[in-house]
């Protein structure tokens, strides 16, 4: 049989992983203002997160004198803190922020 008479078979294969779908849910309503809010500044610990946090503070307060700031730097590189042992530490931080704004900062 000649080469351009044999027929060629290709198995496609979809590129797209099968697992149990997250519920979806919506977008966190945006604050009402900065002014006397509470906002968390969460560091993942990378080399600019506090560089860039720092920077984002500043902005913020100089946006909105009367809001507060509260830190939180990860416990663990390249794990999600809500898989940490601080789990329940992160949750009570979250919590008690009215938004959070998080560096990742690689």
């Amino acid at each position: 049989m000649a080469e351009s008479e044999r027929k060629l078979e290709y198995e496609v294969m979809n590129p797209w992983a099968y697992s149990d779908p997250v519920p979806q849910r919506g977008i966190t309503a945006r604050l009402d203002g900065l002014e006397g809010k509470k906002i968390g500044l969460f560091c993942n610990g990378k080399r600019a997160g506090e560089l860039t946090l720092n920077a984002v503070e500043r902005e913020l307060k100089a946006l909105a004198p009367t809001l507060t700031t509260s830190w939180y730097v990860s416990t663990e590189l390249n794990v999600p803190e809500a898989l940490t042992k601080a789990k329940e530490k992160f949750a009570a931080w979250v919590g008690s922020m009215d938004a959070v704004v998080l560096s990742v900062a690689d």
